[in-house]
């Protein structure tokens, strides 16, 4: 088993982090906050104490961090000293121009790089069952393709670099616009006279159904909006969505209606706010909450 180096352990790194150390994978983790490792270490992950003591030690490299700012300082730190012939896989949503400027600079330390966004939800990967959208050689996607597996239960090869990076500004597109339809879609239903919960359970079974409506609007009529997905997020996967709209000529009305939706509801509620939260501008501006009994507050 290749022993694997995990660098950023938020929401969605420390739950694949802890999938590849259930399928028996050798893992080393590090994170700036060393508490964000505790069931990990509890399980048998090593501990680095910084990114560049971890690559030295390990066959390859994960990163799953919150910004390409931040891919970029970490990935200064582990070229350096990662060995000859090492993958690095990057978790990080980046814009496809960011993706081929850092594996070109992988690339001349010797290092080769395979993208790999996900898709699907914290809860899914919790399970092992999130989707992973990998970019780059296909000999590289099938070298690394037991821990792909351990980490997701669907692969979706897209490509060479910079494919991967489409897709999913395409996928996290769409789910932010399915919450904005699924936030008015309850509160026409609640402004309407109907039973909540019951009326969640006729959209879940008719032909306006969503994955969004299922997960997220649930989290919604509970009050607890807690996706693990925060505006700050939202907003620069959207910002990356219209960028490739204007690359691509393409004409991307609701993503952009979207967009000043989040930005509204960043300057209400904070940058760090739950993404589910654009739900919340709507109870406030029309004084009308969306709570529902029977509805949980996390999804597993």
């Amino acid at each position: 088993m290749m022993h694997y180096g995990y660098i950023g352990l938020g929401n969605l790194g420390r739950n694949c982090a802890m999938c590849l150390l259930r399928a028996g994978f050798d893992v080393t983790v590090t994170d700036l906050n060393r508490d964000l490792a505790a069931d990990l270490l509890a399980k048998g992950a090593k501990w680095a104490d910084s990114a560049a003591d971890l690559a030295g030690q390990v066959d390859h490299v994960i990163t799953c961090l919150p910004s390409p700012a931040v891919s970029d300082k970490v990935l200064s730190q582990i070229l350096p000293v990662m060995r000859q012939g090492a993958s690095w896989i990057e978790m990080s949503t980046l814009g496809r121009d960011e993706v081929l400027e850092f594996a070109e600079r992988a690339s001349g330390q010797g290092v080769r790089m395979l993208e790999l966004p996900v898709t699907g939800g914290v809860h899914l990967a919790a399970r092992g069952e999130i989707t992973m959208l990998p970019g780059g050689d296909a000999d590289l996607v099938e070298l690394h393709m037991p821990a792909l597996q351990a980490m997701g239960d669907r692969v979706f090869h897209m490509g060479p670099l910079g494919s991967s990076s489409i897709i999913k500004v395409i996928t996290n597109m769409l789910a932010f616009i399915h919450l904005k339809a699924c936030a008015e879609a309850l509160m026409l239903a609640k402004r309407g006279g109907l039973d909540l919960a019951q009326s969640w359970e006729a959209i879940r079974a008719s032909s306006g159904n969503s994955f969004v409506h299922e997960t997220e609007g649930a989290l919604i009529l509970n009050g607890s909006y807690d996706v693990g997905f925060n505006m700050d997020l939202a907003l620069k996967d959207l910002g990356f969505a219209l960028e490739f709209g204007r690359e691509f000529g393409v004409p991307l009305e609701l993503a952009g209606m979207t967009q000043q939706t989040y930005v509204a509801a960043k300057a209400a509620f904070g940058g760090q706010a739950q993404s589910p939260m654009i739900a919340k501008l709507l109870e406030d501006l029309l004084d009308t909450d969306l709570r529902a009994p029977g509805f949980p507050d996390r999804l597993t």
